[in-house]
């Protein structure tokens, strides 16, 4: 038995779709009405990371486990690592972050996951890690501008991100956890080229048959778009990781999807054309 966890995010959903029809699944989920169910015999187990009882049955039987984990400000991983220790589960697949591994990068998000990949090290479990760079899916953030105004604004918009396609991580998340070879191993994820938002948009205007433009937002500006989803502490995490970025220290394009898969990661723009509903 698989158990996946952040089924109703970017990341767990496509795991889960790959894997439904395979393997025997279990997914956890605090809220089931928000669940696209994956698959008529996927097992829906219901709970939060703070109810460790919920945890213990979750991971009852299970022999492999996705982690995905969002909230700087909570022990979650401490919480799923301990549960699965006490469940007896053999290997979790972790999603971390491409950041850990360098070493001027200090901002909240970035410190926590360093710890978070500390204790499944020290868990005793097998463990994989999944270290990708930004997703290319958080360009949706641009749709409703898009849609009613043609704009896509953005915060450093000539600087270069080798951002990944989501279903590209999921891919290797299924391989973590279906095949072995992985324990121990730590995959740092991008994809084939390192992007701007400008050239995004432009990708993305191709894709519609429109024109859009790119309007170029301040720090401030940023910060108070990212203060309607996000605290405090995230939003300067946030801002810190973009200044990162403007310095060129995103542009990095990694072999490893190629070399576990054989296949090229998608580039930004089969996303674009793949996602173009949801800017039109």
């Amino acid at each position: 038995m698989i158990l996946l966890t952040g089924v109703t995010g970017t990341i767990g959903r496509e795991v889960a779709r790959l894997l439904a029809s395979t393997r025997p699944l279990r997914v956890l989920v605090r809220d089931p009405a928000r669940l696209t169910p994956p698959g008529r015999d996927v097992e829906v187990a219901t709970g939060a990371y703070a109810d460790h009882d919920a945890l213990l049955r979750a991971l009852g039987g299970v022999r492999a486990a996705f982690l995905v984990t969002n909230d700087p400000t909570q022990p979650d991983d401490a919480r799923f690592i301990a549960a699965a220790a006490a469940a007896g589960v053999r290997h979790v697949v972790k999603l971390s972050a491409y950041a850990v591994a360098e070493e001027d990068a200090d901002d909240l998000i970035t410190r926590w996951q360093r710890a978070n990949e500390e204790l499944i090290r020290r868990s005793g479990l097998d463990w994989t890690i999944l270290r990708p760079r930004a997703f290319m899916s958080n360009s949706l953030a641009w749709a409703s501008s898009i849609r009613s105004e043609g704009v896509v604004r953005s915060l450093n918009p000539h600087s270069r991100n080798a951002c990944v396609d989501p279903r590209d991580i999921a891919r290797i998340a299924a391989l973590a956890l279906t095949e072995p070879g992985h324990a121990g191993r730590i995959h740092p994820l991008t994809g084939p080229e390192a992007v701007t938002s400008a050239e995004q948009t432009s990708n993305l205007a191709a894709v519609l048959r429109r024109p859009l433009r790119i309007e170029e937002l301040t720090p401030e500006q940023a910060a108070a778009q990212w203060s309607k989803r996000h605290p405090a502490p995230v939003v300067e995490a946030l801002l810190q990781s973009a200044e990162r970025q403007a310095r060129g220290l995103k542009a990095t394009v990694e072999p490893a999807f190629e070399q576990l898969t054989g296949l090229r990661p998608r580039p930004y723009r089969a996303w674009a054309a793949d996602h173009a509903s949801a800017f039109s």
